[in-house]
């Protein structure tokens, strides 16, 4: 398993890439880094790419993700976040409809030009 993070090209939004399975303690984790990182550059968007990672927690756990693992962390939850996922992985759908539901800004992709697109609209 591994993750970079880092700021796009055009300075418009972060950019973090997870490989292998993960799950919301490395999510929270790999967040908290995203965003230090995107406030040092007064930024609030993010491009998250786990084409190349899979969810692998359980449902408890990703509804406490976005109910009291995020608002708890040092994040901006009012950022801008696209979510590019593989085609054939819906290990990320529920994540996306709690983090909604609870008030994040969090759309899923399939097509990572789309997802930039959005971030630099």
């Amino acid at each position: 398993m591994s993750y970079t993070i880092k700021v796009s090209e055009s300075g418009k939004y972060i950019e973090m890439k997870v490989v292998g399975n993960i799950d919301n303690l490395k999510a929270v984790q790999y967040n908290i880094e995203a965003h230090a990182l995107a406030r040092e550059n007064g930024i609030n968007k993010h491009l998250v790419d786990v084409r190349d990672a899979v969810n692998t927690d359980t449902v408890t756990n990703n509804y406490n993700f976005a109910y009291k693992d995020m608002p708890q962390a040092d994040i901006d939850l009012s950022a801008t976040v696209a979510t590019v996922v593989s085609p054939d992985d819906h290990s990320h759908d529920f994540m996306e409809t709690v983090s909604r539901n609870s008030g994040m800004n969090v759309r899923l992709f399939t097509d990572i030009d789309e997802a930039i697109a959005y971030l630099e609209s």
